[in-house]
């Protein structure tokens, strides 16, 4: 159905809608990706559309965690430095050895940091609380000695006791055969890589990344590196998103910035939607001569589809009662259907409406269903009142201080402020019918980090 549509005559495109009108009509669109299978480098940053079942345990065996030797208790129960228990070496044990020997009484085997504890052994005793075999106390001496041929034979002095099960990993400590090792819905970092390669996955199944397309439009925009001219600013929008749709998640590309030129900006997204899961513009979306944005998406979409969100371009524009980010759209366009989200020109509006609006959306997209950055309550420190316009919802430029619960406005209000806007962390929020806020007034703050 496409945006607007379904709805009563008040929800007409020239009404002024809420935020959390036009949020919510985005994220009925947005369907999660499907699933793909992919190898584990690949899969992060993905989420998991499965619970993953541990079919082996970890570790799958009794295993030393230090360089030593394998003993026997009763062995060396009242060891000590004046008497220690002298035991004969039978052997070696390495990690990734197959067969151990079997420690009976009076005997130890050397062994590695990960290597299988040996039948008959009960703990494992460091080499520091040892002469390291053949007179020798520290691990790269054990290590040194462990060359010897299998079955060679020598004596070690143990000085202090040990406990059953001493310095052993036990099989099965981490987890478990047959535990859950990673619920459906999990994204996919480092650690989980790990558990994955740990219990032997090498390829698993989740929802791909979103592929962003980030453009910004105005003929006045050049890039950074080339040498302004008059009536020229450099293009910061397309560089903003592309990283705010990759710190969402995404595979972001950025195309840059496009000329105010509706032939040139219809054919550029079009070439673009191949690799496109999210299309997002900056610019041109206000009531203006040279707004091409709007004329340009019209004539984007599937003229064979009658009912989708392509029919007839499918992009709604419309009017929010908020601020920064007031003129706002979105729909969907080409045969996939693939949504797309306009934001305003304005560096501040192009940036608080893609945390407000698109980065929901890709979260959706992965199949997330934490889709908001946290907000939190804060008491407002200023030197004078906040003021904010009636009927509108404020995002202010913010330093949010955990440690206090204070957060501090940055910059003023106004939407070109780039400056203020990197030393903000946070975004304070002033409600709709609030027009002052006084300094020590608790305030609702969307945390950016």
């Amino acid at each position: 159905m496409p945006p607007g549509h379904g709805h009563d005559a008040s929800r007409g495109t020239g009404r002024l809608w809420s935020v959390d009108e036009h949020l919510d009509d985005i994220l009925t669109t947005v369907r999660p990706l499907e699933p793909i299978v992919l190898q584990l480098l690949d899969a992060q940053g993905c989420v998991l559309v499965e619970d993953i079942t541990v079919p082996v345990s970890l570790p799958p065996f009794d295993n030393s965690s230090m360089d030593g030797y394998a003993v026997r208790v009763a062995d060396v129960a009242g060891a000590s430095e004046e008497f220690p228990a002298v035991l004969t070496v039978i052997g070696d044990v390495a990690a990734g050895q197959g067969e151990q020997p079997t420690v009976g009484a009076g005997e130890a085997a050397r062994i590695m940091t990960g290597a299988p504890l040996p039948p008959g052994a009960e703990a494992v005793v460091p080499v520091e609380w040892t002469d390291g075999g053949l007179g020798e106390g520290t691990a790269a001496g054990m290590r040194a000695h462990s060359t010897a041929p299998e079955g060679a034979s020598g004596e070690v002095r143990v000085y202090r006791p040990a406990e059953a099960r001493a310095h052993v990993r036990a099989q099965g400590s981490d987890v478990r055969a047959g535990d859950r090792a990673l619920a459906a819905g999990t994204i996919l970092g480092p650690p989980q890589i790990a558990l994955l390669a740990a219990i032997g996955r090498g390829t698993v199944k989740v929802r791909p990344r979103p592929r962003v397309v980030v453009l910004s439009t105005g003929s006045e925009l050049i890039q950074p590196g080339e040498e302004l001219a008059p009536g020229q600013i450099y293009d910061s929008n397309s560089f903003a998103l592309t990283a705010a749709a990759r710190d969402a998640g995404a595979i972001a590309y950025r195309v840059g910035a496009v000329t105010d030129d509706v032939e040139i900006l219809r054919s550029t997204i079009e070439d673009q939607l191949i690799r496109a899961d999210l299309v997002v513009t900056t610019g041109g979306v206000s009531v203006g001569a040279y707004d091409v944005v709007k004329e340009a998406l019209d004539s984007i979409g599937d003229p064979d589809d009658e009912e989708g969100l392509g029919a007839g371009g499918g992009v709604e524009f419309r009017k929010l009662a908020m601020q920064p980010g007031k003129p706002q759209g979105f729909g969907a366009i080409g045969p996939d259907h693939t949504p797309l989200l306009a934001l305003p020109g304005n560096p501040v509006s192009s940036y608080v409406s893609f945390e407000i609006f698109v980065r929901p959306v890709v979260r959706a997209l992965m199949g997330l269903t934490d889709l908001h950055r946290t907000t939190v309550r804060a008491r407002l420190t200023a030197d004078e009142p906040l003021t904010s316009p009636s009927g509108r919802r404020q995002f202010l430029r913010g330093r949010y201080d955990a440690d206090a619960g204070t957060v501090t406005p940055v910059g003023g209000a106004g939407s070109h402020l780039v400056a203020a806007l990197a030393q903000a962390d946070a975004l304070i929020v002033v409600p709709e019918a609030t027009t002052s806020v006084e300094p020590g007034t608790e305030v609702g703050v969307v945390l950016l980090g």
